[in-house]
């Protein structure tokens, strides 16, 4: 069918997933989810408390991550070079892990959260 400003439009063929599809963050959200779950099932500090410990998670993989980029830059002689660039890719992407799963733990609303967050941020830079 052509509509009044001369270009064609079709309706999406009925084999066609949502429209909608899941974004990439949509489905890490649900795993975030997952693992909060998970950690509220097993975890032996149950409530409040045990989800105000997550928060003290991200410190102890930040540690990993200093002692990577240490182990990549070979800063303890008695070491030498025992990481790769690698390793600290894995440790930052646990921070961010370890960082998701905090803020879910304690938050209505974390993706909401981060997202506002992260628009907050990109205000803040030109362009």
């Amino acid at each position: 069918m052509k509509d009044v400003g001369g270009s064609i439009s079709l309706p999406p063929p009925a084999d066609l997933p949502d429209p909608t599809p899941r974004t990439v963050m949509d489905e890490t959200w649900t795993t975030i989810e997952r693992l909060c779950a998970w950690l509220d099932d097993e975890s032996p500090v149950q409530g409040r408390t045990g989800r105000l410990l997550r928060i003290l998670e991200v410190g102890e993989a930040y540690g990993e991550v200093a002692a990577s980029v240490h182990g990549l830059m070979g800063a303890d002689p008695r070491k030498g070079k025992t990481h790769t660039i690698d390793d600290v890719c894995a440790a930052l992407c646990e921070v961010i892990v370890t960082s998701m799963v905090a803020l879910a733990s304690i938050s209505g609303d974390a993706s909401e959260v981060f997202a506002a967050r992260l628009r907050e941020g990109a205000r803040r830079f030109p362009g």
